[in-house]
């Protein structure tokens, strides 16, 4: 994804078009592209996050919301300038790699099996995600995969080769797509999938309950880096990601969503003590 193409797609800019980008991806312009999870859109956390972001440290941020997986390689490729990902594995390999000059522990929430309310493969009875996971393949109970390089999906690989399970057949879908999209068609198939507890809560119309969660093997951690590239701002990029685990970003997070769901979809992990 040329960096051009990253800036239209995170500004869409609908009325202006872009057809010239002009000076606003050079590095001194004060244009931040952040790439970063589906789960920080969906959830609305960046909404809240990145206008006071951008009024405290004076840089104008646009946010590509993909997968861990693409958002580091548009990193890698220098099409942008600052990372919020939860991938920790691949994570370290972007950082071995050079790609990356600081890399910081923000925030954590954790995954959760969900699954169709009459749980035909009893996961709700399972006391650790191998045994639920092992459950669900042989009663061949569908489960809906995001397929798609993400964090999320990164987890479940690792979750079914705990389980010394190869998932495979017609009881296992992926879909190709985000946490929101593969939340509803697992919902609306009766299927289970596996998702971070802040876009289930968040994602409306759903019929799904979790059946199992607790485990610490479902630990979700979130680490925001900024890139080592020739095209990146780097100026913008080390002022978000101080401003992230500052005391403003750090007390925003503590508070998300925690009146309207009686509970904190994210916990900040660099409050400043």
């Amino acid at each position: 994804m040329p960096r051009a193409v990253a800036l239209c797609l995170a500004a869409v800019l609908a009325s202006s078009g872009c057809a010239s980008t002009g000076s606003a991806d050079s590095p001194d312009s004060g244009q931040l592209i952040l790439a970063t999870t589906t789960s920080a859109q969906n959830t609305g956390l960046l909404d809240m996050l990145i206008p006071k972001a951008d009024a405290s440290t004076g840089c104008t941020t646009k946010a590509v919301a993909v997968g861990s997986g693409e958002a580091l390689a548009m990193g890698e490729q220098g099409n942008a300038d600052v990372v919020l990902v939860h991938s920790p594995e691949d994570e370290r390999e972007f950082m071995a790699g050079g790609h990356g000059t600081s890399r910081k522990l923000i925030m954590h929430n954790d995954f959760v099996l969900i699954g169709p309310p009459g749980d035909p493969a009893g996961v709700a009875e399972t006391d650790s995600s191998a045994e639920a996971l092992t459950q669900i393949a042989e009663r061949k109970a569908k489960f809906v995969s995001r397929g798609d390089d993400s964090g999320t999906h990164s987890e479940e690989l690792a979750l079914w080769r705990q389980a010394a399970v190869k998932p495979h057949g017609e009881w296992y879908v992926e879909t190709g797509q985000g946490m929101g999209e593969t939340l509803t068609i697992a919902s609306q198939t009766d299927g289970y999938t596996l998702t971070d507890r802040a876009t289930f809560l968040t994602t409306k119309g759903l019929s799904s309950r979790i059946v199992l969660d607790g485990p610490e093997e479902l630990h979700n951690p979130y680490h925001v880096i900024t890139v080592d590239h020739p095209a990146t701002n780097t100026q913008c990029a080390k002022a978000f990601a101080e401003w992230l685990s500052g005391e403003q970003g750090q007390g925003l997070i503590d508070e998300f969503g925690a009146g309207e769901y009686s509970r904190q979809l994210f916990v900040p992990d660099a409050m400043p003590r």
